[in-house]
Protein backbone atom coordinates (compact mmCIF):
# COMPACT_ATOMS: atom_id res chain seq x y z
CA UNK A 1 0.00 0.00 0.00
CA UNK A 2 2.89 2.29 1.11
CA UNK A 3 4.45 1.57 -2.42
CA UNK A 4 1.50 2.87 -4.17
CA UNK A 5 0.98 5.88 -2.56
CA UNK A 6 4.61 6.23 -3.06
CA UNK A 7 3.81 5.67 -6.81
CA UNK A 8 0.61 7.57 -7.27
CA UNK A 9 2.81 10.79 -5.46
CA UNK A 10 5.48 10.39 -7.71
CA UNK A 11 2.91 10.86 -10.81
CA UNK A 12 1.26 13.51 -9.05
CA UNK A 13 4.16 15.03 -9.23
CA UNK A 14 6.06 14.47 -12.65
CA UNK A 15 2.31 14.59 -14.42
CA UNK A 16 0.04 17.37 -13.46
CA UNK A 17 -0.24 20.53 -14.58
CA UNK A 18 -3.85 22.64 -14.24
CA UNK A 19 -6.22 22.88 -17.36
CA UNK A 20 -6.54 26.58 -17.42
CA UNK A 21 -2.81 27.18 -17.82
CA UNK A 22 -2.50 24.45 -21.33
CA UNK A 23 -4.08 26.37 -23.79
CA UNK A 24 -1.15 29.46 -23.31
CA UNK A 25 1.18 27.32 -22.51
CA UNK A 26 1.16 24.88 -25.87
CA UNK A 27 0.50 27.88 -27.74
CA UNK A 28 3.83 29.53 -26.07
CA UNK A 29 5.41 26.15 -27.53
CA UNK A 30 4.52 26.23 -30.69
CA UNK A 31 5.35 29.24 -31.48
CA UNK A 32 9.17 29.03 -29.82
CA UNK A 33 8.96 25.56 -32.40
CA UNK A 34 8.10 27.06 -34.98
CA UNK A 35 11.23 29.58 -34.23
CA UNK A 36 13.41 27.38 -33.77
CA UNK A 37 12.76 25.29 -36.39
CA UNK A 38 13.78 28.03 -38.63
CA UNK A 39 17.32 28.60 -36.81
CA UNK A 40 18.22 24.99 -36.04
CA UNK A 41 17.15 21.48 -37.59
CA UNK A 42 14.96 18.90 -35.48
CA UNK A 43 17.52 17.42 -32.37
CA UNK A 44 16.97 14.04 -30.82
CA UNK A 45 16.61 16.72 -27.59
CA UNK A 46 14.24 18.72 -29.14
CA UNK A 47 12.08 15.57 -29.03
CA UNK A 48 12.67 15.05 -25.34
CA UNK A 49 11.56 18.47 -24.63
CA UNK A 50 8.29 18.17 -26.80
CA UNK A 51 7.81 14.79 -24.22
CA UNK A 52 8.71 16.74 -21.35
CA UNK A 53 5.92 19.20 -22.20
CA UNK A 54 3.44 16.16 -23.36
CA UNK A 55 3.65 14.60 -20.10
CA UNK A 56 3.26 18.22 -18.11
CA UNK A 57 0.10 18.48 -19.86
CA UNK A 58 -1.94 15.69 -18.99
CA UNK A 59 -4.88 16.59 -16.42
CA UNK A 60 -4.56 15.40 -12.86
CA UNK A 61 -6.69 12.73 -11.17
CA UNK A 62 -8.72 13.07 -8.34
CA UNK A 63 -6.27 10.57 -6.59
CA UNK A 64 -3.46 12.37 -7.43
CA UNK A 65 -4.53 15.77 -5.98
CA UNK A 66 -5.56 13.70 -3.09
CA UNK A 67 -2.13 12.89 -2.63
CA UNK A 68 -0.72 16.36 -3.47
CA UNK A 69 -3.04 17.97 -0.74
CA UNK A 70 -1.80 15.34 1.66
CA UNK A 71 1.69 16.37 1.04
CA UNK A 72 0.52 19.91 0.92
CA UNK A 73 -1.15 19.75 4.44
CA UNK A 74 1.97 17.93 5.91
CA UNK A 75 4.40 20.62 4.91
CA UNK A 76 1.75 23.41 6.70
CA UNK A 77 1.41 21.45 9.76
CA UNK A 78 5.27 20.76 10.12
CA UNK A 79 4.45 24.80 11.07
CA UNK A 80 1.74 24.33 13.07
CA UNK A 81 0.91 22.07 15.19
CA UNK A 82 -2.57 20.59 15.48
CA UNK A 83 -5.30 22.20 18.31
CA UNK A 84 -5.00 19.25 21.42
CA UNK A 85 -8.92 19.92 21.76
CA UNK A 86 -10.81 16.45 20.49
CA UNK A 87 -14.15 18.16 20.63
CA UNK A 88 -13.57 21.32 19.18
CA UNK A 89 -11.93 19.13 16.02
CA UNK A 90 -14.70 17.10 15.92
CA UNK A 91 -17.33 20.14 16.17
CA UNK A 92 -15.02 21.94 13.36
CA UNK A 93 -15.64 18.86 11.31
CA UNK A 94 -19.28 18.69 11.98
CA UNK A 95 -19.85 22.18 10.56
CA UNK A 96 -17.74 21.54 7.84
CA UNK A 97 -19.15 18.63 6.57
CA UNK A 98 -22.30 20.27 6.44
CA UNK A 99 -21.38 23.12 4.05
CA UNK A 100 -19.16 20.63 2.16
CA UNK A 101 -21.72 18.65 1.13
CA UNK A 102 -24.14 21.31 -0.17
CA UNK A 103 -21.41 22.80 -2.19
CA UNK A 104 -20.24 22.21 -6.17
CA UNK A 105 -18.04 19.51 -5.10
CA UNK A 106 -20.21 18.05 -2.38
CA UNK A 107 -16.98 14.43 -2.68
CA UNK A 108 -13.24 14.08 -3.23
CA UNK A 109 -11.06 11.40 -3.43
CA UNK A 110 -10.32 11.04 0.05
CA UNK A 111 -13.24 12.91 1.31
CA UNK A 112 -13.01 16.83 3.56
CA UNK A 113 -11.13 16.57 6.88
CA UNK A 114 -11.39 19.85 8.58
CA UNK A 115 -8.27 20.58 11.54
CA UNK A 116 -8.01 23.30 13.89
CA UNK A 117 -3.76 24.51 14.15
CA UNK A 118 -2.56 25.82 17.27
CA UNK A 119 -1.89 29.42 16.24
CA UNK A 120 -3.43 32.76 17.16
CA UNK A 121 -2.95 34.14 13.35
CA UNK A 122 -5.98 34.72 11.68
CA UNK A 123 -5.14 32.05 8.80
CA UNK A 124 -6.76 29.47 6.77
CA UNK A 125 -5.15 26.55 4.37
CA UNK A 126 -7.39 24.39 1.68
CA UNK A 127 -5.12 21.67 0.63
CA UNK A 128 -6.09 20.36 -2.58
CA UNK A 129 -8.38 17.33 -2.37
CA UNK A 130 -10.24 18.64 0.69
CA UNK A 131 -7.91 19.16 3.74
CA UNK A 132 -8.93 22.24 5.29
CA UNK A 133 -6.94 23.79 8.28
CA UNK A 134 -8.37 26.73 10.15
CA UNK A 135 -6.21 28.69 13.00
CA UNK A 136 -7.76 28.52 16.61
CA UNK A 137 -7.50 32.85 16.04
CA UNK A 138 -9.43 32.68 13.19
CA UNK A 139 -12.25 30.15 14.73
CA UNK A 140 -11.59 32.62 17.59
CA UNK A 141 -12.66 35.46 15.68
CA UNK A 142 -15.76 34.21 15.20
CA UNK A 143 -19.25 34.86 16.74
CA UNK A 144 -21.38 32.21 16.20
CA UNK A 145 -21.71 28.61 13.97
CA UNK A 146 -23.08 30.58 10.69
CA UNK A 147 -19.52 32.59 10.99
CA UNK A 148 -17.63 29.70 11.74
CA UNK A 149 -19.54 28.25 8.62
CA UNK A 150 -19.01 31.46 6.29
CA UNK A 151 -14.86 29.95 7.29
CA UNK A 152 -14.98 27.03 6.78
CA UNK A 153 -17.57 27.80 3.44
CA UNK A 154 -15.06 30.10 1.84
CA UNK A 155 -12.31 26.97 2.40
CA UNK A 156 -14.38 25.17 0.66
CA UNK A 157 -14.94 27.01 -2.05
CA UNK A 158 -11.36 27.08 -2.94
CA UNK A 159 -11.28 23.33 -3.41
CA UNK A 160 -14.10 23.38 -5.28
CA UNK A 161 -12.58 25.28 -8.10
CA UNK A 162 -9.17 23.88 -7.15
CA UNK A 163 -7.17 27.02 -7.21
CA UNK A 164 -4.33 25.40 -5.14
CA UNK A 165 -3.77 22.88 -8.97
CA UNK A 166 -4.30 26.03 -11.04
CA UNK A 167 -0.94 27.71 -8.38
CA UNK A 168 0.90 24.49 -9.56
CA UNK A 169 -0.13 24.95 -13.11
CA UNK A 170 0.84 28.99 -13.01
CA UNK A 171 4.36 29.12 -11.10
CA UNK A 172 5.41 25.70 -13.54
CA UNK A 173 4.58 26.84 -16.71
CA UNK A 174 6.76 30.05 -15.80
CA UNK A 175 9.46 28.17 -14.72
CA UNK A 176 9.51 26.02 -17.77
CA UNK A 177 9.34 28.80 -20.27
CA UNK A 178 12.43 30.57 -18.12
CA UNK A 179 14.24 27.11 -18.62
CA UNK A 180 13.24 26.82 -22.42
CA UNK A 181 14.04 30.75 -23.27
CA UNK A 182 17.39 30.87 -21.60
CA UNK A 183 18.47 28.06 -23.96
CA UNK A 184 16.94 29.85 -26.47
CA UNK A 185 15.59 26.78 -27.92
CA UNK A 186 18.67 25.34 -29.04
CA UNK A 187 19.63 21.58 -28.61
CA UNK A 188 18.19 20.00 -25.29
CA UNK A 189 20.64 17.19 -23.09
CA UNK A 190 20.09 15.34 -20.32
CA UNK A 191 21.07 17.81 -17.84
CA UNK A 192 18.09 20.45 -19.09
CA UNK A 193 15.51 17.67 -19.33
CA UNK A 194 16.69 17.34 -15.66
CA UNK A 195 16.44 20.36 -15.04
CA UNK A 196 12.48 20.48 -15.92
CA UNK A 197 11.87 17.55 -14.12
CA UNK A 198 13.03 18.89 -10.88
CA UNK A 199 10.64 22.34 -11.46
CA UNK A 200 7.45 19.32 -11.49
CA UNK A 201 8.87 17.90 -8.76
CA UNK A 202 8.26 21.37 -6.93
CA UNK A 203 4.99 21.33 -7.21
CA UNK A 204 4.32 20.66 -3.54
CA UNK A 205 6.05 23.85 -2.85
CA UNK A 206 4.14 25.99 -5.32
CA UNK A 207 0.86 25.55 -3.31
CA UNK A 208 2.11 25.93 -0.44
CA UNK A 209 3.96 29.73 -1.31
CA UNK A 210 0.64 30.43 -2.89
CA UNK A 211 -1.45 29.36 0.05
CA UNK A 212 1.11 30.84 2.48
CA UNK A 213 3.02 33.70 1.01
CA UNK A 214 2.01 34.96 -2.22
CA UNK A 215 -2.34 34.25 -2.07
CA UNK A 216 -4.47 33.47 -4.50
CA UNK A 217 -5.89 36.41 -6.99
CA UNK A 218 -8.85 38.37 -6.22
CA UNK A 219 -10.52 36.83 -9.15
CA UNK A 220 -9.77 33.36 -7.23
CA UNK A 221 -10.81 34.86 -3.92
CA UNK A 222 -13.79 36.72 -5.09
CA UNK A 223 -14.96 33.18 -6.24
CA UNK A 224 -14.59 31.46 -3.24
CA UNK A 225 -16.93 34.09 -1.42
CA UNK A 226 -19.82 33.65 -3.67
CA UNK A 227 -19.49 30.27 -3.87
CA UNK A 228 -19.69 30.59 0.19
CA UNK A 229 -22.34 32.58 0.21
CA UNK A 230 -24.39 30.13 -1.82
CA UNK A 231 -23.27 27.00 -0.06
CA UNK A 232 -24.69 29.05 3.51
CA UNK A 233 -28.23 29.61 1.83
CA UNK A 234 -28.37 26.24 0.63
CA UNK A 235 -27.42 24.33 3.65
CA UNK A 236 -29.39 27.04 6.20
CA UNK A 237 -26.98 28.91 7.87
CA UNK A 238 -26.68 32.78 7.09
CA UNK A 239 -25.04 34.32 4.80
CA UNK A 240 -24.47 37.33 6.44
CA UNK A 241 -22.09 35.39 8.15
CA UNK A 242 -19.38 35.63 5.91
CA UNK A 243 -19.78 39.48 6.29
CA UNK A 244 -19.32 39.35 9.93
CA UNK A 245 -16.24 37.63 9.55
CA UNK A 246 -14.67 39.70 6.83
CA UNK A 247 -15.73 43.21 9.22
CA UNK A 248 -13.90 40.93 12.31
CA UNK A 249 -11.14 40.73 10.37
CA UNK A 250 -11.02 44.53 8.85
CA UNK A 251 -11.25 45.55 12.40
CA UNK A 252 -8.33 43.22 13.46
CA UNK A 253 -6.66 44.35 11.09
CA UNK A 254 -4.17 46.78 12.77
CA UNK A 255 -2.47 43.89 14.85
CA UNK A 256 -0.73 43.24 11.42
CA UNK A 257 0.19 41.84 7.81
CA UNK A 258 0.38 38.01 8.76
CA UNK A 259 -1.88 35.16 7.77
CA UNK A 260 -4.86 36.25 5.79
CA UNK A 261 -4.21 39.79 5.78
CA UNK A 262 -0.99 38.89 3.48
CA UNK A 263 -2.15 36.55 1.37
CA UNK A 264 -5.99 37.84 1.26
CA UNK A 265 -7.42 41.24 -1.12
CA UNK A 266 -8.46 44.07 1.57
CA UNK A 267 -11.91 42.87 3.57
CA UNK A 268 -13.50 45.99 2.70
CA UNK A 269 -13.15 44.96 -1.62
CA UNK A 270 -13.96 41.27 -0.63
CA UNK A 271 -17.67 42.89 1.38
CA UNK A 272 -17.87 44.96 -2.18
CA UNK A 273 -17.43 42.08 -4.26
CA UNK A 274 -20.50 39.84 -2.74
CA UNK A 275 -22.71 42.79 -1.78
CA UNK A 276 -25.04 42.36 -4.49
CA UNK A 277 -24.88 38.14 -3.67
CA UNK A 278 -25.60 38.98 0.64
CA UNK A 279 -28.44 41.15 -1.11
CA UNK A 280 -30.53 38.56 -2.44
CA UNK A 281 -29.80 35.78 -0.26
CA UNK A 282 -33.33 35.30 2.02
CA UNK A 283 -32.79 36.08 5.43
CA UNK A 284 -32.00 33.05 8.24
CA UNK A 285 -33.24 32.49 11.79
CA UNK A 286 -30.44 31.38 13.96
CA UNK A 287 -31.64 28.92 16.40
CA UNK A 288 -30.85 29.82 19.81
CA UNK A 289 -29.21 26.29 20.57
CA UNK A 290 -26.86 26.76 17.69
CA UNK A 291 -25.45 29.59 19.53
CA UNK A 292 -25.00 27.69 22.78
CA UNK A 293 -23.49 25.18 20.56
CA UNK A 294 -20.94 27.52 19.10
CA UNK A 295 -20.23 29.04 22.85
CA UNK A 296 -19.69 26.27 24.61
CA UNK A 297 -17.35 24.08 22.50
CA UNK A 298 -15.08 27.20 21.70
CA UNK A 299 -14.87 29.00 25.00
CA UNK A 300 -11.51 27.44 25.88
CA UNK A 301 -10.00 29.14 22.84
CA UNK A 302 -11.80 32.16 23.07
Amino acid sequence: MKKRVLLNLALALSLVVAASAQAGFMDSLSDAVSVAEKAVSITDSAVKVGTAAQKASQDITPEQEYYIGRAVGATILGKYRPVNDKRLNTYVNYVGLAVAGASDRPDTFGGYHFLVFDSPEINAFACPGGLILVSRGLVGLCQNEDDLAAVLAHEVGHVQYQHGLGAIGQSRIIDLLRVTGAEGFKQFGSGQVAQMETIFAGSIGDVVETMAETGYSKGQEKEADLAAVAILGRVGYDPQGLARVLQAMKNARGAGEEGFFKTHPDPDERLESIAEALAQAPPVSVPPARVQRFQTVTAAIR
